[in-house]
C-alpha cells in the first residue's frame, strides 16, 4: 500500500509538472507569435520605404549628373539628405521573447521539433539582417565623407526637424560646393554603393518577410492560436 501511494504521488506530480510547462509553452509561443506578427508590420512598412528610397537615389543621382544641375539643386539637397538617414529603413525585430527563450534555456519547453527550426532559422536570419543593416552603416559614412564636398551642410538645417526628419524642399535654388569632375565621380561612387546595399537590403528584408509570415502559419496550426 505505501508503495502505491508513493507511486501514485510521483504520477500526481509528474502529470502536474507537465501541465504547468505545457501552460509555459503555450504562453512562450503565444507571446512569440505576437512580437511576430508586430515584425511582420514592421518589415512590410521598411521595403516599402526602401523602395521609395531607391526612387529617391535614381531621381539624385540624374539630377547631379545633369547638365541643367544648378536648376535643380532645392531637389538635389532634399534627395541628398533624405538618402542618408538611416531609422526609417532600419529593421528592429521584437525578439524579447526570443531572447528569452534563448537565455533562460526554455526552448526545451517547445516540444515540436519543427516548431523549434523555424523559431531558430528565422533568429539566423535576423541576425544576418543586422549585419547587413551594418555594412549600410559603414557606406553611408563613406558617402558622406563624400558628400563635404559638394554640399553645404548649413542648407540642411532648415529642411530637417528636431527629430531629423525631412520636411520639406529648401525655399530657393541653394548653392552646391564648388566641385571637381573627380570629387563627382567619387560622389557617384560612394552613391551607388548605397543603392546597392538598399537593393540588398530590400531583397532580403523580403525573404525575411515571407519567414515570418510562414512561421506565424505554423504556430497558428500547431498551437491553434487567433
Amino acid at each position: 500500500m505505501l508503495f502505491l501511494a508513493v507511486t501514485l504521488g510521483f504520477f500526481v506530480e509528474n502529470q502536474r509538472e507537465h501541465l504547468v510547462e505545457h501552460q509555459r509553452e503555450k504562453q512562450f509561443v503565444q507571446s512569440l507569435f505576437n512580437d511576430i506578427k508586430a515584425d511582420t508590420a514592421n518589415l512590410d512598412r521598411i521595403i516599402n520605404a526602401r523602395t521609395k528610397k531607391e526612387n529617391a537615389l535614381d531621381s539624385l543621382s540624374y539630377l547631379m549628373n545633369n547638365d541643367s544641375v544648378k536648376e535643380f539643386t532645392k531637389q538635389i539637397y532634399f534627395y541628398a539628405v533624405s538618402i542618408a538617414r538611416t531609422l526609417p529603413y532600419r529593421f528592429v525585430a521584437n525578439d524579447g521573447t526570443i531572447q528569452q527563450l534563448k537565455n533562460s534555456g526554455a526552448f526545451r519547453l517547445i516540444r515540436k521539433r519543427s516548431v523549434v527550426d523555424s523559431i531558430s532559422k528565422y533568429d539566423v536570419s535576423v541576425r544576418n539582417q543586422l549585419g547587413q543593416q551594418a555594412v549600410e552603416e559603414n557606406l553611408i559614412d563613406h558617402y558622406r565623407s563624400a558628400a563635404t564636398k559638394i554640399f553645404d551642410a548649413l542648407v540642411f538645417n532648415p529642411i530637417l526637424d528636431e527629430n531629423a526628419g525631412v520636411i520639406g524642399l529648401p525655399a530657393d535654388n541653394p548653392a552646391l560646393q564648388p566641385y571637381s569632375k573627380r570629387e563627382l565621380y567619387e560622389w557617384n561612387y560612394r552613391l551607388y554603393g548605397i543603392k546597392a546595399i538598399n537593393m540588398a537590403n530590400r531583397r532580403d528584408l523580403r525573404s525575411l518577410l515571407q519567414q515570418a509570415k510562414n512561421l506565424l502559419i505554423i504556430l497558428k496550426d500547431e498551437y491553434h492560436l487567433e
